[in-house]
């Protein structure tokens, strides 16, 4: 009894001590909502400074009057009629290499449109304007345009437009888009799940139900772990060595009729990318495999099933929306990478559409990077409109994840 007394104190003791446990509490408390607030205030920043730049003012000039060029208004005239006034207006030289790109009369009017803009008209930005100045400073902005550029035009621009979607690159950032930089980005992600999916869940598979409990799969596991950790500029080099220079009949479309390519196409980067993402891709297959219950596991053998009718049937079906969710969300990280892409060979500027896992290849990484490296303004500004459509394809990409494990764990 005596022990008792001395071990739970009583009396001021006691309620000297509470109160110290209330105040460390209230202090973790508080230390958990200030890193929380801290974390809402610093995605909030960075969200509002990527719109911010996306949106504002802009000022610029024709180098040439679009009358001169065409009795009618541009935005009216037909295919052939745009066609006619490209071959009026540019060299032979010009037409026949934009011809050789893609043929001219297979372009869309707005694709016409937009190089009669960026050959012929020549439109130069003078200046540009956040959105937070444009808002709070517009009576400063047009005094500064009348002052400096008394030719220009001021107008309130959205760089986040349709056709800066489905524009191509260009070296002028008043038509350049991130169509070509999208499709890569897609190609890339689909070479890297064909690669890494069946792989990764094959591995976990047989770690988690096939393989013995010794050193040496301890050690297996162990370096599975360390090599999601691994920088990516490591697997940069890895696909360099291996997918471009030693496998470079395969990645770059020798062995299948293919001569204009290289080691550095889109199939070397996928597969870079898978690598990338493997090591992530195992050990989420593995804690959902692990995940499942061993009832179910005893309840399959009991009845007379094989061990393969086991995971088939019971143990993969389970499994799947965590296999899922772990796949997407690899995948989301590795769509936002750059250093594997820039060793391996993505191009910067790209103009071409990749149309096969043997053409050449750009990613909204790279190009983000590449316009943000620019000195112009302008350029910062569809940087950030593309940073916009990168983030909304990663949260289409965790928001299928969500979808996809709700949608398998209401089936089972």
């Amino acid at each position: 009894m005596n022990q008792i007394k001395d071990k739970f104190p009583e009396g001021d003791s006691f309620r000297s001590e509470l109160n110290g446990r209330y105040r460390s509490a209230t202090i973790g408390q508080i230390l958990f909502l200030s890193a929380l607030l801290i974390a809402v205030i610093s995605l909030t920043a960075l969200l509002y400074n990527i719109v911010d730049g996306a949106f504002g003012y802009t000022a610029y000039e024709y180098k040439k009057d679009p009358a001169t060029i065409s009795s009618k208004p541009l935005t009216e005239l037909n295919q052939q009629e745009l066609l006619d006034v490209l071959k009026a207006n540019i060299s032979t030289g010009a037409y026949k290499k934009l011809n050789n790109e893609q043929a001219m009369e297979t372009r869309s009017q707005a694709d016409l449109l937009s190089l009669i803009l960026e050959r012929i008209i020549r439109i130069e930005t003078k200046a540009t304007w956040s959105l937070t100045q444009s808002l709070f400073h517009k009576a400063e902005i047009e005094a500064e345009v009348a002052e400096k550029y008394p030719d220009a035009k001021l107008e309130f621009r959205n760089w986040l437009t349709f056709s800066f979607l489905t524009s191509p690159m260009s070296s002028r950032a008043e038509f350049a888009g991130a169509r070509t930089a999208i499709l890569g980005s897609l190609w890339l992600v689909g070479i890297a799940v064909l690669f890494a999916l069946p792989i990764g869940v094959g591995a976990a598979v047989y770690l988690q139900e096939y393989a013995p409990r010794n050193f040496l799969t301890s050690i297996i596991q162990t370096n599975i772990n360390n090599l999601a950790g691994v920088p990516s500029i490591v697997y940069g080099m890895l696909g360099l060595a291996l997918f471009v220079r030693v496998m470079e009949p395969f990645t770059s479309g020798k062995m299948f009729g293919v001569t204009d390519s290289n080691g550095r196409t889109i199939l070397a980067a996928g597969l870079t990318m898978g690598v990338l993402v493997l090591p992530l891709i195992i050990i989420n297959a593995q804690e959902a495999i692990k995940a499942v219950p061993d009832s179910l596991r005893q309840a399959s053998y009991g009845v007379g099933a094989t061990k393969w009718q086991t995971i088939w049937h019971h143990i993969l079906p389970n499994s799947i929306a965590g296999i899922l969710t772990g796949t997407i969300l690899a995948i989301s990280r590795a769509i936002g990478e750059t250093a594997p892409l820039i060793v391996v060979g993505a191009s910067t500027f790209i103009t071409v559409d990749p149309n096969g896992p043997f053409s050449k290849f750009t990613a909204l990484p790279i190009q983000i990077y590449q316009w943000t490296t620019r000195a112009q303004s302008e350029f910062h500004a569809i940087a950030a409109s593309a940073i916009i459509v990168l983030m909304v394809m990663l949260l289409s990409l965790n928001a299928t994840a969500i979808l996809l494990r709700n949608r398998f764990q209401r089936r089972l």
